[in-house]
C-alpha cells in the first residue's frame, strides 16, 4: 500500500519554531469517498503566513490542528480519483498540506491547470499563483499607483515585494526598495528594477527615516508593507498627504513573543493618509484576470521572478525556517515530486 509521509505540528511554537514543534510521520493513505480524489504533490508553496496558522491566536483562518500536516499551497498531479473533473493525469493547484499526498474531497479548494503554458509548474505557486495575485490586486486595488508616484516596498527582495516593485515601475512609479543586506538590495536595482535599494541591517527607525528621505526626497506616496516594527514605523514618517499604506505582511513580528505594533499613527493623522490590511482570500473569482495580465508582463519581460526550490519533504524544517533568516533567494518552494 503507498504510504503518505506529513510534516506534522506537534506543538504549538512559542517565538522561533523548533525542530521539536513538528514531525515527520508515515500513514496509510485512506479511501476514497464518492467525489474526491488524491492529489500526489510535487511542489508545496512555504509562506510566512503559515507561521500564524500555527498559533492559537485570531486569524483569519482557523489554527492548524495539533497532529495535522501544516497547510500549505500545493501543485500536483491527480493520482487516483472518483471525481469525473479531475482525472487521473490532471495537473492541480489549491490549498492542501506539506505532505506527499492530499485527498481533496468535493467542493474543495483546489483548481486544474494547464501545466504547458509554463516554464515550470512551480510558477503556479509564485509569479501565477497566490504570490503573484497578492502583488498584483494588492497593488491595483489599493496602492492605487499613478503616475510620477512613489513606491516604497519593505521585505523588497521577497517574493510578493519583488513583484510589487515591479508593478509600481510598469505603472510609472519611482520604487524604493527595503531589503536587508548588500546582495539583495543590489538585486532589486540590477535585476528589478527600483530605482534605489536601502539595507535596514544594523540600522535604528532614524537612521531608516533618513535614508528613505534621501532615495525619496519629495516624500512617499504609496507604502506595501511586508515587516513591521521600527521599518514600517520609518515608512510611516515618509508618507505623504493622502497616501496610501498596503499592510500586506508583519513577518519581523511573526515569532514575537508579543506583538509590536506601531507608534508613528499620528503621521497618518495628520497628512490624512489610509492604511488597508490586504489578503487575497477575496480574489480567486478574479483570478483569471490577473494571471491574464502577469502572464502577459512576464512574456513580454517586464517582470522578473525568483524561485528557491528545496528537494524533499524530510528538509520542510530547514526550509521554512530560511523565510525568517532572509537565506532564500526568491519564492521558496518544497519540491516533493515523486522520484523518476
Amino acid at each position: 500500500m503507498t504510504k503518505n509521509r506529513k510534516f506534522t505540528l506537534v506543538s504549538r511554537p512559542d517565538g522561533e519554531p523548533k525542530p521539536s514543534d513538528f514531525a515527520l510521520v508515515e500513514e496509510d493513505l485512506p479511501e476514497l469517498a464518492e467525489g474526491s480524489f488524491l492529489v500526489r504533490n510535487h511542489y508545496i508553496s512555504l509562506d510566512p503566513a503559515q507561521r500564524g496558522w500555527m498559533s492559537d491566536a485570531e486569524s483569519y483562518m482557523p489554527p492548524i490542528p495539533l497532529g495535522d500536516a501544516v497547510r500549505a499551497s500545493a501543485v500536483g498531479r491527480v493520482h487516483a480519483s472518483k471525481n469525473p473533473d479531475f482525472p487521473v493525469g490532471q495537473w492541480v493547484v489549491g490549498l492542501a498540506a506539506m505532505e506527499e499526498y492530499s485527498v481533496v474531497e468535493a467542493g474543495g479548494f483546489t483548481s486544474p491547470v494547464d501545466a504547458s503554458l509554463v516554464p515550470s509548474p512551480t510558477n503556479f505557486l509564485s509569479v501565477l499563483g497566490a504570490v503573484g495575485m497578492t502583488a498584483y490586486f494588492g497593488m491595483i486595488d489599493d496602492g492605487k499607483p499613478k503616475e510620477g508616484e512613489t513606491l516604497l516596498v519593505t521585505g523588497a527582495a521577497g517574493a510578493v515585494g519583488s513583484l510589487v516593485g515591479q508593478i509600481g515601475k510598469i505603472k510609472g512609479c519611482r520604487v524604493v526598495g527595503i531589503a536587508g543586506g548588500a546582495d539583495k538590495c543590489a538585486k532589486l536595482v540590477d535585476d528589478y528594477g527600483f530605482d534605489a535599494a536601502i539595507d535596514y541591517r544594523g540600522k535604528s527607525q532614524a537612521e531608516l527615516e533618513a535614508e528613505i528621505a534621501a532615495a525619496a526626497p519629495d516624500g512617499v506616496d504609496i507604502i506595501w508593507e511586508n515587516v513591521g516594527g521600527i521599518i514600517m514605523d520609518a515608512g510611516i514618517a515618509s508618507i505623504n498627504e493622502y497616501g496610501r499604506m498596503v499592510l500586506c505582511g508583519l513577518i519581523s513580528e511573526y515569532n514575537s513573543p508579543e506583538p509590536v505594533g506601531t507608534r508613528n499613527l499620528w503621521y497618518l493623522i495628520s497628512r490624512q493618509a489610509t492604511i488597508k490590511g490586504f489578503l487575497v482570500r477575496d480574489y480567486p473569482p478574479r483570478f483569471p484576470e490577473g494571471i491574464a495580465q502577469m502572464g502577459q508582463w512576464l512574456a513580454e519581460g517586464k517582470i522578473k521572478h525568483d524561485e528557491d526550490i528545496e528537494k524533499g519533504i524530510e528538509n520542510s524544517y530547514d526550509a521554512f525556517m530560511k523565510l525568517f533568516s532572509g537565506g532564500n533567494q526568491g519564492k521558496m518552494i518544497l519540491d516533493v515530486s515523486p522520484e523518476e
